[in-house]
């Protein structure tokens, strides 16, 4: 039999499969979609459903092989969460393996003098944590995989043995972040191993990785959990004086859930649940908009005023959040938070804080009057995860994110696997982050993301980048504005307002948008057009019988279909 394989990626893309940041087409098909941020990514998911896998075999197989050739994004020790839509029975099933606390044990960071160098004197690495990467591939495939564990891996064996054509971002990517690992002996050796970090359009092969996949390819899963690699990282750890044992590995396993379902409209939106953040988050916002009845004053990027009430729903939503922590040790007050009456409250405190005057003059004041159109700087923020979206020819749904955070030890590499640890220092103010005593999970704001009506998926998204403010942003373009998800991904987007009035926002706005707030008392930041903090999507939607799939301008990516 052969298909018709449809392909969406930005012109000019190499032999190699690499991709290129710019815009790319939606993909169109009656079968399957997938999309990734990384051609190769793409086509193992693409050709695992043409042989017949499912979309938890094909992602699978995704996840594996993106650690090998976007080790910028994702590794194989980091966090996976997913949401599965299971055809047959019409549920929708939450994925969570997030890299976890030893519950009891001090918080650990590699020390600068020490035995791991990853930071400059006087400062302290993330912490380290337990891997969840392969917990989570463990739990999808003991669900839902349909194909043996080593044709899954395989692929991903394959692209460490013969290595990958680095691409101009992954290139970008390591200059920026390359000191994290260079302060570490393995980290040098694996990511410097001719004495100079992989160069764009280099064929960087990885073969102590190769061997680390041959191994997990032929013992399973648990090789990464009780078998050979985790007996090397608990030795890691314990010359590192990180305590831990191999029984420590499995201290808290892959946890299916039940999602966070609300509604919006016709809509109901699935995300994760507590204590992950983004359902509470989104829904905070769009009730708040919704009261507000934004669409009748433009778009928020066009109209000054609608971008008032969305960058201060924004600066609502990351305060209230806050509050949501692990239900097993807290108490959960996320039904409280998405409310129609705490919603409501909160679109009212907006209306009545307006500002009653002209405010243009106190912003050239306080800034200067070149300020109001100077040039802006790109978003400081986390850039590292990786998004799979994915539909099959059964009918499953898979949004899928697989991330370097949140796992392992930081800056070190074991087995050809490197490592980052989670963001979290001495505090919770991080956005990944837990609690040293109670069950060892983390929380966080992760973007998988199912839009149903009448009970079947119609959208599925995620994103890497400042997934916390600009999901609920995409989906107020495509369930408030009525935008098609490809153009509602395309739409310019902001962080939210700062506590100066500063409002950071894509530069593909008006003159008269930036004067406009500037009468608000806001001034506006102005980031790079398309900034790729701030997201570059991977989405799969269905219209009139027909799927269709895309991967945002902001990154690389492709898109693929039959």
């Amino acid at each position: 039999m052969t298909d018709d394989i449809r392909y969406a990626g930005a012109q000019g893309n190499d032999v190699s499969g690499g991709g290129r940041v710019g815009p790319k087409h939606p993909v169109s098909a009656s079968q399957a979609v997938c999309s990734s941020q990384h051609p190769t990514v793409t086509d193992t998911m693409l050709q695992v459903m043409r042989d017949g896998g499912n979309a938890a075999d094909a992602a699978i197989a995704g996840s594996i092989i993106q650690a090998v050739v976007q080790q910028d994004m994702t590794n194989h020790t980091g966090t996976v969460t997913a949401l599965y839509y299971e055809a047959a029975t019409g549920a929708v099933h939450e994925l969570n393996s997030m890299g976890r606390i030893v519950p009891g044990l001090p918080a650990h960071h590699a020390v600068p003098g020490g035995k791991g160098l990853y930071a400059p004197v006087g400062t302290r690495g993330p912490m380290s944590v337990i891997p969840g990467f392969m917990p989570g591939m463990k739990a999808l495939f003991e669900r839902f995989a349909t194909k043996p564990w080593d044709y899954l891996v395989a692929p991903a064996v394959r692209a460490a043995e013969e290595g990958h054509v680095v691409t101009s971002f992954e290139g970008h990517v390591y200059a920026l972040t390359a000191d994290f690992f260079l302060y570490t002996r393995s980290g040098r050796e694996h990511f410097t191993p001719k004495g100079h970090l992989p160069q764009v359009g280099e064929v960087w092969a990885q073969p102590v990785l190769a061997e680390t996949l041959r191994q997990l390819a032929a013992e399973g899963p648990d090789y990464f959990i009780t078998g050979g690699w985790a007996r090397q990282f608990v030795a890691r750890a314990n010359e590192m004086q990180w305590p831990i044992t191999l029984d420590h590995m499995s201290v808290l396993p892959a946890q299916w859930r039940e999602a966070k379902r609300w509604t919006h409209r016709d809509h109901e939106i699935v995300q994760l649940s507590a204590p992950e953040r983004q359902a509470v988050f989104c829904a905070m916002v769009l009730g708040v908009l919704g009261h507000l009845d934004i669409t009748s004053l433009g778009h928020f990027t066009e109209s000054p005023l609608a971008a008032y009430y969305m960058a201060h729903t924004l600066r609502l939503a990351s305060q209230d959040t806050g509050f949501i922590n692990d239900p097993a040790l807290f108490e959960d007050p996320s039904d409280l938070l998405m409310s129609e009456d705490h919603t409501a409250h909160l679109a009212a405190v907006l209306r009545r804080s307006l500002p009653k005057i002209d405010l243009t003059r106190h912003v050239e004041l306080t800034r200067g009057r070149n300020a109001l159109h100077a040039a802006g700087s790109a978003s400081k923020q986390p850039a590292g995860s990786c998004e799979l979206s994915l539909v099959d020819a059964d009918g499953n749904w898979v949004q899928m994110m697989n991330t370097l955070q949140s796992g392992g030890i930081a800056g070190e590499v074991v087995g050809g696997v490197p490592m980052v640890g989670s963001h979290q220092m001495s505090t919770l103010s991080s956005p990944i982050a837990g609690w040293l005593t109670g069950g060892g999970g983390m929380r966080s704001i992760l973007s998988n993301t199912l839009v149903l009506k009448d009970g079947k998926p119609v959208v599925a998204l995620g994103s890497p980048g400042n997934v916390h403010c600009t999901v609920p942003q995409v989906l107020a373009n495509i369930v408030e504005y009525g935008l098609t998800p490809d153009v509602a991904e395309d739409r310019p987007r902001m962080l939210p307002l700062a506590d100066d009035y500063t409002l950071s926002i894509e530069s593909r706005v008006s003159g008269d948008f930036v004067d406009g707030l500037a009468e608000l008392g806001i001034l506006v930041n102005p980031l790079p057009a398309y900034d790729a903090h701030m997201g570059s999507y991977q989405m799969s939607w269905r219209d009139s019988g027909k799927l269709y799939g895309t991967v945002g301008p902001r990154r690389e990516g492709k898109a693929a279909a039959f």
